[in-house]
C-alpha cells in the first residue's frame, strides 16, 4: 500500500503532465521565450520591407513561398499578417505568459511559503490549453490565404471577411483567453488561503501583491473578449452578423448575403474593454519584479511600501473605465470623449506613486551594480518615457492627430518593450539561481544588458518622431510621403536597430543554456535577500520547504539597526537576528 502512494511518477508525469507549479512555471517560461523569439523575427522581416521597401530580401527571401514573397519581395497581405501576427505573438504568447505563468507559477507559491498552487490539475490544464492556443495561432501561417492579416486587434469587418487565418487566431484567442482565466482563480485562492502563518496581506512581497491584482484584472476583463471571440466566429462560419453593417460593399460590389445590423464598433468596445486592463496585466507583474531588485540591491527596504500597494489596487479599479481613449475617432462625441480623458489623467497618478516611490528606494542605498539590477534601473526611466508620451494619446485633441501614427508605436513599445521586456530580464537574472542553482555568468549579462540598451532605443525612439511627421502605422512602404526621404532615413535607423538588437540578445541566449550546466554552484540565498523563497533549496524540491516556515516580519527588512547581517529573512525570528554584540 505504501508503495502506491510513494512510486516515482513517469517522466510524462513529472517533467509534461507535471502538476508542480516549478515544473509547469518552467513550462510556461520555455514556451513563452520560444514564442518571443519568434514574434521578435516576424519584426526584423517587417523592418526589412520598411527599410528598402521593393527589394529582394536577401539569403532567406525565398523560403517564404511565391505565394508571400514572390521572387523574395515582400507583398503587403504577407507584411499585414506579419504585424498581426507579431503584436499578438509578442503580447499573448509572449510576455504576458512569461510575467504571469512563469514568474507567477514559480515564484508566487514560494514567496507565500505554500507547497503549490491551489489547485494544481487547474494549474496543468492552463498551461496546455495555452500551448495549444498557441500552436494553432502558429499553424494558421501554413492555411490557405497564410495567418490572420488583420492587425492583432482584428478589427471587424474586416476581420470577419478576411482569410480563413483569422478564423485560426480566434480559435487560438479562445484557448488563451480560456488558459488565463484558470490561471487567474488559481492564483487568487492561492494567495489568500495558503499564505502561512504570520503572513499577513502587508506582510506580502510586492511582487505577490502585483500578482494578485493582475489576476483580479484578467478574471474580470477577458470573459468579454472571449465572448467577443466567439461571436466573431459565429460571423465567419455561421453567418451571423453581430460586427457586419447593411450595405456592407467590398471591392466595390455589396455584399447581399450579409443580413446586417451588426456593428463593428461594438468590438471595438469589447476589445479595448480587456486590452486597457491588460496593459496593466504587463504592467503589475514587471513592476513587483523590479521592486523586488531594487529592494535586494538597494539593501534598504523599498520606500512608501503601502502607498505603492494601494496605488496598485486603485491602478486595477481605475483600469477598466479608461478604454474607450482608444476611440476618440469614433465620434464618440465631447461629454464621453471628457469623460475618458479624465480618467485617463487619473490613472497616470498611481503609476507615478510607484514609479516615484521606486526611484525614492535608490536614494542613500548601498547598491549593488548586478546584472539584474541594471535591467531594474534601466526599466525606470524606459517605462516613464512609455508613461510620459502616452498622456497625449489621452486627450482627444492630441490623440485626433497622432492616432494609427508611429508615435503610438513608440509609446506602446517604450512601456512593453524597454520597459516590461528589461523587467522580464531582470527577473530572470535574479531569480535563475533558484530555479537551476547555478548562477548566470556576469560577464554576458553585462555584455547582453549594454547593447540590448543602446539598440532597443534607437529602434523606438525614431518612431516619435516619425509619429508626429504623420507616419501612419499600417503602411508597408513609407515612402509614399512627400517627406518620404527624411522620414526614411528615420525607418532605415530604426532597422538597422533592431537587427543589431536581435545580435544583442545571442550572449544572453548562450549564457541562458550553457549556465544551466557550466554556471557557478549557488547557496539557497546567493542574493542574501529576505523573502520566502530563499529559504528554499536551491533548485527547490517537491513540496518546496524542507519544513514550513513562519512569518515574523515584512519582507524587505534591510540593513536593519543592531542587526548582525544586513538583511533579516521574513523566516528568521527577532532573537536570531540581533546582534549578538
Amino acid at each position: 500500500m505504501s508503495g502506491d502512494h510513494h512510486h516515482e511518477p513517469s517522466f510524462i508525469r513529472k517533467y509534461v503532465f507535471s502538476v508542480d507549479h516549478k515544473v509547469i512555471g518552467v513550462q510556461y517560461g520555455i514556451t513563452a521565450l520560444s514564442f518571443l523569439f519568434l514574434g521578435f523575427c516576424l519584426m526584423m522581416l517587417m523592418r526589412w520591407q520598411l527599410a528598402y521597401p521593393g527589394e529582394k530580401m536577401p539569403y532567406i527571401g525565398n523560403i517564404f513561398g511565391e505565394a508571400a514573397m514572390p521572387g523574395g519581395v515582400m507583398l503587403p497581405e504577407f507584411y499585414n499578417s506579419l504585424g498581426a501576427m507579431h503584436g499578438t505573438i509578442m503580447i499573448f504568447l509572449g510576455v504576458v505568459p512569461l510575467l504571469v505563468g512563469a514568474f507567477g507559477n514559480y515564484v508566487m507559491p514560494l514567496q507565500i511559503g505554500a507547497p503549490d498552487m491551489a489547485f494544481p490539475k487547474l494549474n496543468m490544464m492552463s498551461y496546455w490549453v495555452y500551448f495549444v492556443g498557441g500552436v494553432v495561432m502558429i499553424t494558421s501561417f501554413f492555411v490557405p490565404g497564410g495567418a490572420a492579416n488583420s492587425g492583432w486587434t482584428s478589427y471587424p469587418p474586416l476581420s470577419d471577411i478576411a482569410t480563413a487565418g483569422q478564423t485560426w487566431w480566434l480559435f487560438g484567442m479562445v484557448c488563451l483567453i480560456t488558459s488565463s482565466l484558470l490561471g487567474s482563480v488559481n492564483f487568487i485562492v492561492t494567495i489568500i488561503q495558503l499564505r502561512v502563518e504570520g503572513l499577513t496581506m502587508f506582510r506580502l512581497p510586492f511582487f505577490v501583491w502585483a500578482q494578485l491584482i493582475t489576476s483580479f484584472l484578467l478574471l474580470l476583463a477577458f470573459p468579454p473578449l472571449e465572448a467577443a471571440g466567439v461571436l466573431q466566429l459565429m460571423d465567419r462560419l455561421a453567418g451571423t452578423s453581430f460586427f457586419l453593417p447593411e450595405g456592407l460593399v467590398v471591392s466595390g460590389v455589396l455584399q447581399t448575403q450579409i443580413s446586417g445590423g451588426g456593428s463593428p464598433l461594438l468590438w471595438q468596445h469589447l476589445f479595448w474593454f480587456l486590452a486597457h486592463p491588460e496593459v496593466y496585466v504587463l504592467i503589475l507583474p514587471a513592476l513587483g519584479i523590479v521592486a523586488e531588485v531594487i529592494a535586494n540591491n538597494t539593501r534598504k527596504p523599498l520606500w512608501g511600501y503601502r502607498a505603492m500597494i494601494y496605488s496598485t489596487i486603485f491602478l486595477g479599479f481605475m483600469s477598466f473605465i479608461v478604454w474607450a481613449h482608444h476611440m476618440f475617432m469614433t465620434g464618440m462625441g465631447t461629454k464621453i470623449s471628457a469623460f475618458f480623458a479624465t480618467t485617463t489623467m487619473i490613472i497616470s497618478i498611481p503609476s507615478v506613486v510607484i514609479l516615484t516611490a521606486l526611484v525614492i528606494s535608490l536614494y542613500q542605498g548601498a547598491i549593488r551594480f548586478t546584472v539584474p539590477m541594471l535591467f531594474a534601473l534601466a526599466f525606470l526611466p524606459m517605462f516613464a518615457i512609455g508613461g510620459l508620451t502616452g498622456l497625449p494619446l489621452g486627450l482627444p485633441a492630441a490623440d485626433i492627430h497622432l492616432h494609427d501614427t508611429y508615435y503610438v508605436i513608440g509609446h506602446f513599445h517604450y512601456v512593453v518593450a524597454p520597459g516590461t521586456i528589461f523587467a522580464i530580464f531582470a527577473g530572470i537574472y535574479f531569480w535563475y539561481p533558484k530555479v537551476t542553482g547555478r548562477m548566470l555568468n556576469s560577464t554576458l549579462g553585462y555584455i547582453h544588458f549594454f547593447f540590448s540598451f543602446i539598440f532597443i532605443n534607437i529602434v523606438f525612439m525614431p518612431m516619435f518622431w516619425q509619429g508626429m511627421a504623420g507616419v501612419s502605422r499600417r503602411l508597408y512602404n513609407q515612402t509614399v510621403y512627400a517627406h518620404g526621404d527624411a522620414v526614411q532615413s528615420l525607418t532605415v535607423m530604426s532597422s538597422w536597430g533592431a537587427w543589431m538588437l536581435g545580435l544583442a540578445q545571442i550572449p544572453f541566449i548562450i549564457n541562458f543554456f550553457i549556465s544551466r550546466f557550466a554556471g557557478k554552484k549557488v547557496s539557497n540565498n546567493p542574493w542574501h535577500a529576505t523573502t520566502l523563497e530563499w529559504l528554499a533549496p536551491s533548485p527547490p524540491p517537491h513540496g518546496n520547504f524542507e519544513t514550513v516556515p513562519v512569518v515574523y516580519r515584512g519582507p524587505y527588512e534591510y540593513s536593519v539597526p543592531g542587526a548582525s547581517e544586513d538583511f533579516n529573512p521574513q523566516h528568521v525570528t527577532t532573537e536570531a537576528c540581533s546582534s549578538v554584540s
